[in-house]
């Protein structure tokens, strides 16, 4: 019996990035419906969720490929309606791909938040240890530095998109190997496994990373 699973970017779906390799975790019994907070919007429409300063910033991926930079405040009421709107086709389990913070979600089903699921298994692990964290954009700095400033003995935090240019991966790797970090959390949906592995090779420490993570939990879940 094949087994069903929601899922919601807060870009645009599909999400042939990122839901693959979820789908290669999962295993060919689970099924996929995949839903985007910016389906359906031109890119003047988009551009008008921009973030102002101040705001909550999000990267993410639109469906051509490039990356834009949204504001939480604009984009959580989008994905409230598109989490709902799965509920709503009976799938029990919707999965946000985003480790952004998020006020609550009203819904009727299970709901996986990739931000507490991925703090809270990095928090039991960092314990003493310096931790790398990395980010997709450098205005994400601040906000990532007080979201992880109470894990581990100390953070550094470091940008690195994940959709440009490889050379700011190896480059921000570099920095954190440099800083002797002992763990590094990938914060974003978007670092894919071939990440993963440059930066544990880069920086001589294990990696969190993101995507794997929730997968095993959503793969724990599904059954």
């Amino acid at each position: 019996m094949k087994k069903v699973l929601g899922t919601v970017t807060i870009g645009q779906a599909p999400r042939e990035d990122l839901v693959p390799e979820l789908a290669a975790i999962l295993g060919r019994d689970t099924e996929i419906k995949e839903a985007g907070a910016l389906d359906g919007l031109t890119k003047e429409e988009i551009a008008r969720l921009a973030p102002e300063p101040g705001d909550y910033v999000l990267v993410t991926r639109l469906q051509d490929g490039s990356s834009v930079k949204v504001a939480e405040k604009h984009i959580y009421p989008r994905l409230q309606a598109k989490t709902a709107e799965l509920f709503r086709q009976g799938i029990p389990v919707v999965a946000l791909l985003c480790t952004g913070e998020f006020p609550r979600f009203a819904g009727a089903g299970l709901l996986v938040r990739p931000q507490p699921v991925l703090y809270n298994v990095t928090a039991a692990l960092a314990a003493d240890l310096r931790l790398g964290v990395l980010i997709p954009a450098p205005d994400q700095i601040a906000q990532a530095a007080t979201r992880w400033r109470a894990v581990g003995r100390a953070q550094i935090v470091r940008a690195a998109s994940p959709y440009g240019d490889p050379r700011e991966l190896e480059e921000a790797a570099g920095d954190l190997a440099a800083a002797g970090v002992e763990l590094t959390v990938m914060d974003c949906m978007g670092y894919t496994l071939a990440m993963q592995e440059k930066v544990r090779r880069l920086t001589g420490a294990p990696v969190i990373l993101a995507r794997g993570i929730v997968a095993r939990v959503l793969r724990e879940i599904l059954g």
